[in-house]
């Protein structure tokens, strides 16, 4: 396997099936003795190039850069303490050990403040510089690995980033800065469909609590007596119903990761009273409980609500607003960001064909006006379900108006037809009753609203204002007809 431009220089190399990884060093010492002593040690475990002065370390750095640098500190002209910050400007990412005569230990020190892993006093036992050397690449192998299944986990959050529109590329700026908290929290506030539980896990994964879980709870799924119970968790016998030993709550499955808190605008009084504290300090009592438990976890909330409203109607307390809202990030909408329709739509045909076995590889001039045309409500979750319906029903490799059920852009509706972008009924047809239009107009009201909620029916009873209950009752009733 070839390098890649970034700083690591491990190499692995197909034997019998099976990678065998060779380590790359660099040694930098101006005594020749020890960079061949030192050769001789290694060059049978690990690719190792050797250099007499900084200057020439810092050199091949740019054209082979190594995984470990063993640096001498007291190195002419440009000494190992320079050497060693141009390094790590280069390649943040390389682990340096620094050798060091036993009159330099305070410069040694002061190296580690620089950041480097460790140093090693002359002169050099092989024995010891082997044990350093083992070290610090167990500790390049973590780095690697964790790396690894970030990038694994972070593959399925790609839908929301592709485009090129300047709203998105600013978005994506701010989740790197955001990520490098591991405790900050976070409020994601936008449209439902816009991406923003994608975005709490591209924040969990890229940030230094990736090894804890991240932990999702819908506030709005979960019955406000029940919420309290279900974050912090409870005793045994705190009240009718609960477990004879107890529960842990969501927040404790969530210490060393991340909380992420979705419709955190539906959240009871009692619940956020409760959050707030944990905010403050980090402490919380379970339901039921007199035990002070203490977890350290980040908590990303999002919501679709106006937060303002909110606190102005006395729904959401101000104190808990500020709290959660320590980083607020905004997600535009599809219809702010209407250059990266196309790329996304692509992206999800590829996708779906993949996945159903079809052999649509394009979309249509008239398809792609529409889909640029159309006002996305459900924003890029209500895209990947149109093209995916699309995918599964149409025919051939080309995707048309049809197969997504749009309309071309200012085509007037005849009597009779339907409004496929609006997915309901101009007119009723001929003869039906008005108690069966409404029930036809009804179904299909629910219907789309469903649609545009990618099937979540608490986002689809948000969408039309209702609530949830009463939007699963109605649309079970008009299922059954």
């Amino acid at each position: 396997m070839g390098r890649s431009g970034v700083c690591h220089g491990v190499s692995p190399e197909e034997w019998n099936g099976t990678a065998v990884i060779r380590y790359a060093i660099a040694i930098v010492d101006d005594d020749p003795a020890i960079r061949e002593g030192l050769t001789l040690s290694l060059a049978g475990k690990y690719e190792v190039n050797t250099f007499s002065s900084g200057e020439d370390a810092l050199e091949g750095l740019k054209s082979h850069p190594p995984d470990l640098m063993l640096l001498d500190i007291g190195l002419p002209k440009k000494n190992g303490l320079d050497v060693l910050r141009e390094a790590r400007d280069l390649c943040p990412d390389l682990l340096a050990v620094m050798v060091t005569a036993c009159d330099e230990i305070g410069t040694a020190v002061l190296a580690m403040r620089l950041g480097a892993y460790d140093y090693m006093v002359k002169p050099l036992h092989l024995e010891s510089v082997e044990l350093t050397i083992a070290k610090a690449l167990e500790t390049i192998r973590l780095r690697k690995e964790v790396r690894l299944l970030q990038e694994k986990h972070l593959t399925q959050n790609v839908p929301f980033f592709i485009g090129d529109s300047e709203v998105i590329r600013e978005v994506t700026e701010f989740i790197g800065l955001v990520a490098r908290s591991a405790t900050t929290p976070v409020l994601i506030l936008g449209e439902t469909g816009t991406g923003k539980e994608l975005i709490a896990r591209v924040i969990h994964f890229r940030s230094a609590n990736f090894s804890g879980q991240l932990v999702t709870v819908n506030c709005a799924a979960i019955p406000r007596e029940l919420i309290e119970s279900e974050l912090f968790g409870y005793e045994k016998g705190a009240f009718s119903g609960a477990r004879i030993s107890g529960k842990r709550g969501l927040i404790q499955e969530a210490a060393g990761g991340t909380l992420f808190l979705d419709e955190v605008g539906d959240l009871s009084p009692e619940a956020q009273a409760k959050l707030l504290r944990f905010l403050e300090d980090g402490e919380f009592y379970r339901v039921g409980g007199t035990e002070k438990l203490h977890v350290q976890t980040r908590v990303v909330s999002a919501t679709n609500k106006d937060i303002d409203d909110l606190i102005r109607r006395g729904l959401f307390r101000d104190d808990l607003y500020y709290r959660l809202g320590v980083v607020r990030m905004r997600v535009p909408s599809l219809n702010e960001r209407r250059e990266d329709i196309l790329p996304l739509a692509k992206h999800f045909l590829v996708e779906f064909s993949r996945d159903f076995g079809r052999k649509f590889s394009r979309i249509s001039r008239e398809a792609a006006a529409a889909l640029k045309a159309h006002h996305w409500g459900g924003n890029v979750r209500e895209l990947k379900n149109l093209i995916e319906r699309g995918v599964l029903i149409g025919k051939g490799e080309e995707l048309t108006l049809q197969d997504l059920g749009l309309e071309a852009p200012g085509k007037e509706l005849k009597s009779g037809e339907k409004d496929h972008q609006a997915g309901f009924p101009a007119i009723p047809p001929e003869g039906m009753d008005f108690p069966s239009a409404q029930e036809s107009f009804e179904r299909a009201y629910f219907e789309q609203a469903l649609i545009m909620a990618g099937g979540n029916e608490s986002q689809a009873a948000k969408l039309l204002n209702m609530n949830h209950h009463t939007f699963r009752y109605r649309h079970k009733r008009l299922r059954n007809r």
